[in-house]
C-alpha cells in the first residue's frame, strides 16, 4: 500500500535535511512499519501451531533487514549462494533456512549442505540423484499443481512455469528420496504473486493438505510441515484495499484443525512472506533534475531503472508524492507528465501520463513501495549505478545500512583496472 502515514510524519519534514546529508537518489526503509506488520503476521497466525514465516530473502537483501527479520523469531528462504551467505552471517541456524533453487547446480547444492546444512527444497525431481554425499533427513519438494490452479503474469500459469514438480511425478519425487535415506518430510508450492484476495491462500492450504493425503496413502509417510510459499500481496494503489491477513490466520486454524481430527496429527505451516513484510515501509526518493517538452511533457529525475525496474519490467504502479525543496508535500496546479530515469531505454519511466503536482527542478519525487524488489532488482545497464540504502529507526534516527555503487565498484571485476585509475592492459 501507499507509505503510512505514520511514516510520511516521520519521514517528509526530515527529507530535506536526509538528503542534503545523503545526497540523492536513496531508498529509505521504516524501521517501526516493518517490525509492526512483523508482529501482526505473527499475531494472525498466533493459534496455527508449529507456524513459522521464512523471509524471502530476495525481496530486500541486506543484512539489517534481516536482523531484524531473526529478531522477530523468522528463519529466511533463500535461493542463491549469497543469499546463503547473508542468512547465515545474522546468525541463522540450519532449521532457520529453506534453500529453493530453480535449476540448481552441483555447487550451490555443495554450499547449501555445508555449515550444517538447511531446509533442502527440490525444485524437480531429476535432482534428487544429483544431492551431493549423504541425503539429508529432512527433504521438501516444490509442487507445481498445473492446470489444477491458476497463477499470474509475475510467476506465469503453472503449466507454462519453470518451477516445481508436476502432479504426476509428486508421489515419485518422495519414493526416490526415502531410496537415498530421508526420513523426514515437507511441501512447498508457490503459485501465485503479490495476492490480494486471502481466499487464494486458504484454497492452497486446502490443496498442500490434499497432496500429503495422496502421498500418505500412496506410501504412508507423514509430513512435518507444509509451506504455502509467499505471494501474500500488499496494495500498491491507493484506492486498493489490504490483504486480510486475519482472516487468512482464522481459516488457515480451520483448516489445521480439521485435518488433526481426520489423521490424529497436523503438519506445521511455513511461509515465504517478503513483500508482504517490507514493501510498503520503503520509498526511493529522487531529485527533479530536468523538465523536457517533446510529443510529451517530460519530468527527468535522477533515478532509473537500476535503482526500480518494476514499472519497466511488469508495468508496474507505484504511487508518487512530489515535495519542495522544503520538505512540504505539494499541492494546487497538477499536469500530465511521463516521469522518467536516464536509461537509453524508452520503458525507463516510473510513471506514464500521470497527473502529478507541477514539478519545478530540485523538487523531490518520493515513490511508494520500494520496499520489496526495488534495490533488489538493481542492475548496472549503461554503466548506471545502483543507490544507497537508509533505515529511519524506531527512535527517529537515520542509518546508512548500504553505501552507493561507485565507478570503481562497476570496475573492479575487469581485470584492466585497479581502484580509482586506468591500468595498463596486459597479456596473458
Amino acid at each position: 500500500m501507499p507509505m503510512s502515514q505514520d511514516f510520511k510524519k516521520g519521514l517528509f519534514p526530515r527529507l530535506p535535511e536526509i538528503v542534503a546529508h545523503f545526497g540523492t537518489p536513496l531508498h529509505i526503509y521504516d524501521e517501526r512499519g516493518i517490525l509492526e506488520t512483523g508482529e501482526s503476521l505473527k499475531g494472525a497466525f498466533s493459534g496455527v501451531e508449529g507456524f513459522k514465516e521464512f523471509f524471502a530473502v530476495k525481496a530486500l537483501p541486506n543484512i539489517e533487514i534481516l536482523r531484524l527479520m531473526l529478531e522477530m523469531g523468522f528463519g529466511f528462504d533463500c535461493s542463491s549462494v549469497p543469499e546463503l551467505v547473508l542468512a547465515r552471517r545474522v546468525g541463522a541456524r540450519p532449521e532457520d533456512i529453506i534453500f529453493t533453487s530453480n535449476n540448481t547446480s552441483l555447487e550451490e547444492f555443495c554450499f547449501a549442505l555445508q555449515n550444517g546444512g538447511c531446509i533442502l527444497n527440490l525444485d524437480d525431481i531429476t535432482m534428487v540423484p544429483k544431492v551431493p554425499g549423504g541425503f539429508p533427513e529432512l527433504i521438501c519438494f516444490r509442487y507445481n499443481p498445473g492446470e489444477r490452479r491458476s497463477g499470474t503474469s509475475f510467476i506465469g500459469k503453472p503449466v507454462e512455469a519453470k518451477y516445481g514438480v508436476r502432479h504426476d511425478q509428486i508421489v515419485e519425487a518422495y519414493s526416490l528420496a526415502q531410496d537415498r535415506g530421508a526420513s523426514r518430510f515437507g511441501l512447498h508450492t508457490m503459485i501465485i504473486s503479490n495476492e490480494l484476495n486471502y481466499q487464494y491462500m486458504v484454497e492452497t492450504i486446502r490443496m498442500l493438505l490434499q497432496i500429503i493425503e495422496m502421498v500418505y496413502e500412496e506410501i504412508g509417510i507423514p509430513f512435518e510441515f507444509i509451506n504455502i510459499g509467499g505471494g501474500i500481496g500488499t496494495p500498491y494503489r491507493p484506492e486498493q484495499g489490504p490483504f486480510d491477513i486475519v482472516a487468512l490466520g482464522k481459516e488457515t486454524r480451520d483448516l489445521l484443525g480439521e485435518f488433526r481430527e481426520q489423521h490424529g496429527y497436523v503438519p506445521k505451516l511455513f511461509m515465504e512472506s517478503g513483500r508482504y513484510i517490507t514493501g510498503p515501509h520503503g520509498v526511493l526518493v529522487t531529485r527533479v533534475i530536468n523538465r523536457m517538452s517533446k510529443y510529451r511533457e517530460y519530468v527527468g529525475v535522477d533515478a532509473c531503472m537500476s535503482s526500480l525496474m518494476r514499472p519497466a519490467m511488469y508495468d508496474a504502479y507505484h504511487h508518487i508524492d512530489v515535495l519542495g525543496q522544503d520538505g512540504t508535500q505539494k499541492e494546487g496546479p497538477t499536469e500530465v507528465v511521463d516521469v522518467v530515469g536516464s536509461l537509453c531505454e524508452n520503458n525507463d519511466k516510473f510513471a506514464k501520463q500521470r497527473e502529478l503536482p507541477k514539478t519545478e527542478e530540485n523538487d523531490l519525487m518520493v515513490i511508494h513501495n520500494t520496499g520489496a524488489h526495488g534495490v533488489a532488482m538493481g542492475f548496472n545497464y549503461n554503466g548506471r549505478l545502483r543507490p544507497k540504502e537508509l533505515i529511519l529507526r524506531s527512535d527517529e534516527s537515520v542509518e546508512l545500512i548500504r553505501r552507493a555503487e561507485n565507478t570503481d565498484d562497476y570496475l573492479r571485476t575487469m581485470l584492466d583496472f585497479e581502484p580509482g585509475i586506468l591500468a595498463p592492459r596486459t597479456k596473458a
